[in-house]
């Protein structure tokens, strides 16, 4: 009797070690999965979201606009003149150019409106509760800051001008379609300029 004791505590310890084990495992592979979400949404250069990144928000943002009524927009940003600093004075003069961009813009909206890096020289901002007015005022501000910013890399000013397309979301959009009314208006704008 006392061995079928001694016995049954030593195999209840033994399972309570492994679930414990077991546990610890599932907690480093929970890590992991959420470490390389972000890895898979995060821009490698700057500290934004990138395209996929941006792609899940403006869904969010849609379903949003869809179920609540909500108002939102979607700037897409792009830079001219990074291929002649690339060029001119090398890709680490390009990059630097680039974070401060990012930075301005992150700077330059609020905290509820979601900033991210869509690939090269372009840009996604969403909107949270704007409307057309808001979101074309906003555009004009950012394009502001960006154009009268002066980058400066190895003792040489850059210069960097912009073109900013506003597209508001509907409740019938998809992710593509506000993408592509964002865009034409983006190059609608480039060649307002």
């Amino acid at each position: 009797m006392v061995n079928d004791d001694l016995g049954h505590a030593v195999g209840e310890d033994a399972r309570a070690d492994e679930v414990e084990r077991l546990r610890g495992m599932v907690r480093a592979l929970e890590d992991r999965v959420q470490q390389l979400d972000r890895l898979a949404h995060q821009d490698s250069l700057i500290d934004l979201p990138n395209r996929r990144g941006f792609m899940r928000q403006l869904e969010r943002f849609i379903d949003r606009v869809r179920r609540y009524g909500d108002q939102a927009a979607m700037l897409f940003v792009d830079l001219d003149g990074l291929k002649a600093i690339n060029d001119k004075l090398g890709h680490a003069a390009g990059d630097e150019a680039l974070i401060r961009v990012a930075d301005l813009l992150a700077a330059g909206v609020r905290k509820s409106d979601f900033v991210a890096r869509l690939g090269g020289d372009e840009f996604g901002i969403l909107l949270e509760r704007s409307d057309e007015r808001m979101a074309v005022e906003t555009s004009e501000r950012l394009a502001r800051k960006i154009s009268a910013c002066e980058f400066s890399y190895d003792g040489q000013m850059l210069r960097l001008g912009v073109a900013i397309g506003v597209g508001v979301i509907h409740s019938d959009d998809t992710a593509a379609s506000i993408m592509t009314r964002a865009d034409k208006a983006m190059y609608e704008a480039k060649s307002a300029a």
